[in-house]
């Protein structure tokens, strides 16, 4: 028999993905890792992050309607945490972790060099929600990091050392469970 115990009402939806947002100009660039950040319409591309108004980087992108969400690999899990805990009012984040800004393809927003995937975002819409504002954008340019192909040209985003957060700690993706639709797929005759 299964015995529950019931919690007060909250954010119990783990593992997310750690993401750290650029956001602002080359002049003015910030990072800020979310915690809240998800795929919201496939056409067209659309996703959100959740960012408390209090939050330097919270006003750069209402400012620029634009942002980059950059993935986080085990590589680059620490300078994640970093900019999650450090202000960028104090200081230049992609300075002090020495990651380095990179011209996107459409949004003027630095792109992170040393992230495997980045993600080019127009704002469309700010919803108040409550703690947080939820920012929906719609996915304008997508940039992938050239040594993750193969050489068939399929991109091994899951060789990258991907991050997740889980109930405040970081872990690496890595185990294969299965693929989309395994559980219905005939088997193979032997």
């Amino acid at each position: 028999m299964f015995e529950k115990e019931y919690w007060k009402p909250g954010n119990m939806l783990y593992p997310i993905p750690v993401v750290m947002v650029s956001c602002g100009s080359f002049e003015n660039a910030n990072i800020i890792t979310i915690a809240w950040a998800g795929t919201v319409c496939t056409n067209p591309p659309m996703v959100s992050i959740s960012i408390r108004r209090d939050r330097y980087s919270y006003d750069l992108i209402k400012e620029e309607k634009e942002f980059v969400i950059n993935l986080v690999t085990k590589d680059i899990i620490r300078q994640a945490d970093f900019c999650g805990v450090k202000s960028g009012r104090e200081l230049d984040k992609f300075k002090e972790c020495r990651l380095t800004p990179v011209k996107g393809n459409v949004v003027s927003t630095p792109l992170i060099g040393e992230s495997p995937v980045n993600i080019e975002c127009i704002v469309k819409d700010i919803l108040a929600l409550g703690s947080h504002d939820m920012f929906l954008a719609e996915v304008v340019s997508v940039a992938v990091d050239k040594k993750y192909m193969d050489d068939k040209g399929k991109f091994n985003l899951n060789k990258s050392g991907l991050a997740v957060f889980s109930h405040g700690e970081y872990y690496m993706l890595g185990q294969l469970l299965g693929k989309f639709g395994y559980s219905v797929k005939k088997k193979q005759a032997e």
